[in-house]
């Protein structure tokens, strides 16, 4: 994801701004379910000039949605958010002038699915009956959602009627798109407001529930619930009750790892979006609330990250985005044949932002794809599956050759086809994510050093499937490509004497010289040689890079290191989990097992103290500056990777890695200690369900099939 700031004229590109001209969303309260969210304050609010609302398709159908209890906002008592989708907002009525507590206890249910279902209820307390007056006041101004992320919102009221007990909006430029707003005990209505009169007798409770329904095309979406229907047996809890029924049971005799896992399963299941085409495909949404739609890179590995919990959804996001690969050259969307896309959205105003709602600037996306698709392989999906895959990989290696490296040096290089465009693209992608040690920004085109590890990686993959079908020609050339491409980056992105490899090579070919978290990257993918690999782990151990929560993305001893900032100083989870990942991949060189235990324990620890969900960033203040992690106001959270990081931090530590095909699964314990007991329970590969039990450096219990090997390390 991406924060272009200030690069970019109005219409910005597809995934460029950081909320503007809000003060962020801190203290916000995010419900998702698919592609649909809901952004209000803690006590339910979508207050009107915020970036707030009920977001559907890419498009806020509600911008305003408040709740007025006799003529003045309730007061939270909590936010109670059981699941990703649902949310209970615990409030009271304030106490009336010279008393000092309320006997109104006010609760708002909320469930999020395609519109919105809410549950209010008044308690009395108290031993009198007791009047109360409600407003809700509704209002949507149909504008597409970056346009809010941006602070570029307009502000406009829906055109409003009443019909047959229901409050009608509808958009005054589209009337085919609508909202409809509905509820069990019907209301007198204002304009723009629903009111209730009620007596509340003592110990009584008066319950009403509302209903808001997206139209579009003049079609109205399928409502979260029924009247009178329990919110357990809503679409989305059905949805999650499914995921968690075909998921791997992930237990740790640790609460906190235990209470992370728990959180992750439910995130990633209220981000699965299933394609439109009637196949069903699963993929995952890249985060809340401003990533709400496939994304070629988070998506990738966010699915990777997923595996030890859920096969199916690498492969759905595989699936879906050969659908949508590249086929011709377009300046304008940055289209070029085999590349795979960056994002694609469905709001009101994608057709007219680059020219498509497709968009395809990302240089790491591509040959992810191809990693993820071998990995799928040897995680046991059909080999016909795989097999019909096979020409989106070719089309994407291709293009790692060709539109990827466009000097003809061997490595991938970006630069944006017009000022349209996003001008950093690979994972930090904000307009200085990329900078050297005295902190100047890199000009394009620019080779990042992860993508080079990736591209490695993707031809090692490519290599290893062509063996699988019996292509043992094409195998030897990508290995052999493989193998030119690790001996070039050794020599022209190290850096003699300093310890790490450059961040990128910049367009005159000199080394970006930052000491960053990309190259920590590099380990995970396998480029790295040995020797470089001691004096990286020792560079990526000092306090310059591990604040104790896990690893800065810039060294606190470069130029441009803000704690503070998107790219230059904060803490990514998913980053730091790749990093451990490449760690344990290297788990021979000394110190790398260590600084892995340090890093996961330390990321483990700020989940903690963000509830058991990891956000999407949060700042890279030292852990002995401040005991607790600092927010990143307006971080996403639930965010994917971040979401799947503790999975694949599980995987790495059990050194998990299956080979269907050749019906082996080897695994290297090197369990944190606080962690205890760690039992992975119904893993499945292809046909076949494993158990697998582990504490520290050995495997307690396990349970695999009996034509199976398994190989301990």
């Amino acid at each position: 994801m991406t924060a272009e700031v200030g690069s970019t004229p109005s219409p910005a590109p597809l995934n460029a701004g950081e909320p503007t001209g809000f003060g962020g969303c801190g203290g916000s309260v995010t419900l998702v379910e698919g592609g649909t969210f809901c952004l209000s304050n803690r006590l339910g609010d979508v207050e009107p000039g915020r970036p707030h609302g009920l977001f559907f398709r890419d498009t806020r159908v509600i911008s305003r949605w408040e709740l007025l209890v006799d003529g003045m906002p309730a007061e939270s008592l909590s936010v109670i958010s059981p699941e990703a989708f649902a949310a209970r907002f615990v409030l009271r009525r304030p106490p009336h002038a010279g008393m000092a507590d309320s006997t109104l206890l006010v609760v708002r249910e909320r469930l999020v699915a395609d519109g919105m279902h809410e549950i209010l209820s008044l308690q009395n307390m108290g031993r009198e009956a007791t009047a109360v007056a409600l407003e809700l006041h509704v209002d949507a101004d149909f504008v597409d959602l970056f346009a809010v992320k941006e602070g570029r919102a307009a502000h406009g009221r829906a055109e409003v009627t009443v019909a047959e007990g229901e409050l009608l909006l509808h958009d005054r430029a589209d009337r085919t798109r609508g909202l409809s707003v509905s509820a069990t005990i019907e209301p007198a209505f204002l304009p723009g407001t629903l009111v209730w009169r009620v007596v509340v007798l003592p110990g009584e409770t008066w319950q009403t529930e509302i209903v808001a329904q997206p139209t579009v095309g003049n079609q109205r979406v399928q409502a979260p619930l029924a009247p009178g229907e329990h919110h357990g047996l809503s679409a989305p809890s059905r949805k999650m009750a499914a995921w968690r029924h075909t998921a791997t049971k992930i237990t740790a005799a640790d609460p906190v790892l235990t209470q992370v896992l728990r959180r992750s399963e439910s995130d990633l299941g209220a981000l699965q979006i299933h394609d439109e085409t009637g196949e069903s495909r699963p993929f995952v949404a890249a985060g809340a609330p401003w990533f709400m739609t496939l994304f070629g890179r988070d998506s990738l590995l966010t699915a990777w990250m997923a595996l030890p919990l859920e096969a199916d959804l690498a492969l759905g996001t595989l699936q879906q985005l050969a659908e949508l690969q590249g086929q011709c050259v377009d300046p304008l969307t940055e289209e070029e044949p085999g590349r795979i896309m960056h994002e694609m959205r469905r709001g009101p105003a994608s057709g007219h932002v680059l020219g498509g709602s497709t968009y395809y600037g990302t240089a790491d996306a591509t040959p992810l794809f191809v990693m993820l698709l071998a990995e799928c392989h040897r995680w046991g999906t059909d080999p016909e599956v795989i097999k019909a895959l096979l020409p989106a990989a070719d089309a994407a290696v291709q293009w790692i050759t060709e539109f990827g490296d466009r000097d003809g040096d061997g490595f991938i290089e970006y630069r944006r086809a017009t000022d349209r465009g996003l001008s950093n693209q690979g994972w930090k992608d904000s307009f200085d994510g990329i900078n050297d040690a005295a902190g100047h920004l890199a000009e394009a085109p620019i080779a990042l050093c992860e993508v080079q590890g990736y591209a490695y990686a993707a031809l090692q993959a490519r290599a290893e499937l062509a063996a699988a079908f019996d292509d043992l020609s094409a195998a030897t050339r990508l290995r052999e490509r493989a193998a030119e491409l690790r001996g070039k980056f050794a020599e022209q992105f190290w850096l003699p004497g300093r310890g790490w490899y450059a961040v990128a090579l910049d367009g005159r070919k000199q080394h970006v010289d930052a000491l960053t978290s990309n190259a920590a990257q590099c380990l995970w993918t396998g480029i790295v040689t040995d020797e470089h690999a001691a004096e990286l782990v020792e560079r990526l151990a000092g306090p310059e890079m591990d604040t104790g929560f896990g690893l800065r993305t810039l060294a606190s001893s470069m130029g441009a290191y803000n704690p503070m900032s998107y790219h230059c100083g904060s803490v990514w989870p998913h980053d730091t989990a790749i990093a451990v990942a490449g760690l344990l991949r290297y788990r021979h060189i000394p110190g790398a097992v260590d600084l892995a235990t340090r890093l996961a324990c330390g990321l483990l620890d700020a989940a903690a103290s963000f509830g058991g969900r990891l956000p999407e960033l949060f700042c890279g203040f030292p852990r002995d500056q401040f005991a607790v992690p600092v927010p990143y106001p307006t971080s996403c959270s639930p965010q994917a990777w971040a979401s799947a990081a503790p999975l694949l931090l599980v995987r790495a530590f059990f050194g998990l890695d299956p080979d269907v095909p050749a019906r082996t699964l080897t695994v290297h314990p090197q369990l944190p200690s606080v962690w205890g007991r760690v039992a992975l329970s119904d893993l499945k590969l292809d046909s076949v369900t494993v158990d697998l039990v582990a504490e520290g450096d050995q495997i307690t219990a396990a349970r695999v099939p009996d034509d199976w090997q398994l190989i301990t390390r």
